[in-house]
Formats: C-alpha cells, sequence, structure tokens
C-alpha cells in the first residue's frame, strides 16, 4: 500500500496545456475515482501517474518518493487497461505470471503467486485456457490477476469494465471493489462512469477541462456540489436548473425568474438582486394533490417508466425540468410538485459557485 501525492502537475502538448497545476493527495489504501465528460484528462493524469506520460511541470510521489525521472517499471504500480492487453499466444496462466517471468522470479514462486491469484479471482478453472476462449468478463479478470501477482504497492484502472456489457459491469465493478477491499491496495480508477464512481468510490475527483472542480466522498459531493459543473455532471437525470434573481419579499428572500415564478429562499442570505440559479434534483420533487399550498404546477411533455421508477418531463413556466418518482405515474397534461425540505440549492450565477445556507455560511 501507499500514498500518492500530486503537486501543482501541469501536462503541455507543445503549447497547448491539458492538466492546469492539478494538487490531490491520495491516502493509502484508498480507492479513488477519477470521473470526467471526455477530453477533461482524467486518462492522462492517470497516465503520468503511471510514467507513461511525461511530465510538464509538478510533482508526483509515491509514498513520499518523488517519481517524476523514474521509469514505468520502478514506480511499482499495475495498470489494468480498457482492452485487457492479454497476450493471445499464452494460456491465462502464463498472462499473469509473465510480468514475474521477465524479472526472473523461480518458477515455484511464480506458479504459487498465480496460483494465489487465481483462486482469488474465480480462474483456477481457465488457468489452462488461451484468451479466446473466455468471456469478456473473465479476460478482465486474468487483466487484474496479472496486476495482482505483482503485488504492486499502487493499482491503477483505466476504464476497465467500458467494453462489457451493461449486466456484466454491475457484477464486475462488485467484484473489483471486493477484492480492493480484501487486498487494500491504493487505487485509482478512471471512469466516464458515474454510477461506476458513486458505488465502488472511497472519494471522487471531478474533472473539467484539466482543472479539479470538487474532490470528496460520493454522497457528499452528490449533495453539497460544489459549483453548477459538478451539479449538473453528478446525478442521472441531471440537476433542474432555474436562473433567477434573489429578492427580499418582506423578511423572506425569494428567487424570482423574469417569468413571474417565485421560489422561496429560506435559510439563504444572499444580497438582494444578486443573479442566482436554483437546483432541484428530480427525486427532490415530490408529486402532490393539485391544490396542495405552496404546490408548483407542471404541465407535462413526456412520462417515461423505468421500472423501478418514472421520470416526468415537464415545463415548469418556462423552465425545462424532470421528476424522478418513485412510483407509476398515468398520463396526464398536468402534475402538481413540491421541494422536498433541504433539496433546494442555490447557485452564483457569475461565478458557478455555490451558495451555503445561513447556518452553513
Amino acid at each position: 500500500m501507499a500514498t500518492v501525492d500530486i503537486h501543482r502537475l501541469v501536462k503541455r502538448y507543445g503549447a497547448e496545456e491539458v492538466i492546469h497545476g492539478i494538487d490531490l493527495a491520495i491516502r493509502d489504501g484508498e480507492f479513488i475515482s477519477l470521473i470526467g465528460a471526455s477530453g477533461c484528462g482524467k486518462s492522462t493524469l492517470l497516465r503520468m501517474i503511471a510514467g507513461l506520460e511525461d511530465i510538464s511541470g509538478g510533482t508526483i510521489s509515491i509514498d513520499g518518493r518523488e517519481v517524476n525521472d523514474v521509469a514505468p517499471k520502478n514506480r511499482d504500480i499495475a495498470m489494468v487497461f480498457q482492452n485487457y492487453a492479454l497476450y493471445p499466444h499464452l494460456s491465462v496462466a502464463d498472462n499473469m505470471g509473465f510480468s514475474l517471468k521477465l524479472r526472473d522470479v523461480p518458477k515455484p514462486e511464480i506458479a504459487r503467486a498465480v496460483k494465489e491469484a487465481a483462486d482469488l479471482l474465480g480462474l483456477t478453472p481457465y488457468l489452462d485456457r488461451m484468451p479466446k476462449a473466455l468471456s469478456g468478463g473473465q479476460r478482465q479478470r486474468v487483466a487484474m490477476g496479472r496486476a495482482i501477482v505483482r503485488k504492486p504497492r499502487v493499482f491503477l484502472f483505466d476504464e476497465p469494465l467500458s467494453n462489457l456489457d451493461a449486466k456484466l459491469r454491475v457484477q464486475m465493478r462488485t467484484e473489483i471493489k471486493a477484492l480492493q477491499r480484501r487486498l487494500g491496495t491504493t487505487s485509482i480508477y478512471v471512469t466516464h462512469d458515474q454510477i461506476e464512481a458513486m458505488t465502488m468510490s472511497d472519494r471522487i475527483v471531478i474533472l473539467n477541462s484539466g482543472r479539479v472542480e470538487q474532490v470528496g466522498a460520493p454522497l457528499d459531493v452528490y449533495d453539497r456540489p460544489a459549483n453548477l459543473f459538478v451539479a449538473t455532471f453528478i446525478g442521472s437525470p441531471a440537476m433542474n436548473l432555474i436562473e433567477a434573481k434573489a429578492r427580499r419579499d418582506g423578511d423572506r428572500l425569494v428567487a424570482e425568474t423574469d417569468d413571474g415564478l417565485r421560489l422561496p429562499l429560506d435559510g439563504y442570505a444572499t444580497a438582494d438582486g444578486t443573479d442566482v440559479t436554483v437546483g432541484v434534483r428530480p427525486e427532490h420533487l415530490s408529486l402532490v394533490e393539485a391544490g396542495t399550498p405552496g404546490a408548483l404546477a407542471i404541465a407535462v411533455d413526456l412520462i417515461e417508466p423505468t421500472g423501478h421508477e418514472t421520470h416526468v418531463f415537464g415545463r415548469l413556466g418556462r423552465h425545462q425540468v424532470v421528476i424522478a418518482h418513485s412510483g407509476r405515474v398515468m398520463e396526464a397534461s398536468h402534475v402538481s410538485v413540491t421541494v422536498e425540505p433541504g433539496g433546494l440549492h442555490l447557485f452564483d450565477r457569475a461565478s458557478g459557485r455555490r451558495i451555503d445556507t445561513a447556518e452553513r455560511s
């Protein structure tokens, strides 16, 4: 196990800077996910940690040892790739033990390490098979087994499940997390799938155009996004956003839109006239009977049943919104909703930053 410390890390391709001074401290034994849209820099960052990309500025340290100029093979890390990267002419056992063979590890020791990893991954019956005789999930287990036999201080995963079907991805993410907990190895996992990041990680790092937008425990990030980018990136369906101005209404503060919609901002202390964006997650809009005090009328455009919940797409005034309802919804032209207590988020429209309630300021 090991700590990984990244300080003011920069990556340039020619004159173009793609990683902009990232700082990140990864704890010993932690499972951390790097998540963001395509092109945000998450795979580039992972490859820099692995030593597969040169560093243009800043430092990377593993257990306090700077590794900027250390060759990948000497960093004591193991990487699991998206495309498995197995040797097609070698058996499962030989693929798993290949890195140890290159190190001139004695054959009995290689066989023992391969057997331990195969037992751990449920691969023992397949050790004599060739990769072409395996399913996608089995091939990914072999790739993980090859990493495990090295007993590295850090595991690096580069979107390892993206080539698998949906059902197998669910199974494999459960297995990877259980395996990491059992081994206790520091793990850095790159994914574009927020469900993978939310369910597997101790902390997630949200990247945007080569910058870190927020780092935190998955539910902390979900419940208190630091800015509008995180608010809309994390969560599916995405958070509803309504642009408004903060207005004083006697001793209360309300968000007033340009089409006359008024939403109470209880607990907030934003200056009168501030341009704000009000956010509310789809599951925090509750369907209620028409005429319920404080209810908002939604004109329904589309109803999508998903099985465990129903998504209702509609318009609140001129604003597009979606409701995630835990039950079934019959066809309707209008529905009424209320915002669950604590379900409203407020952001400064100019900066995009979160505005906390007065109690948390």
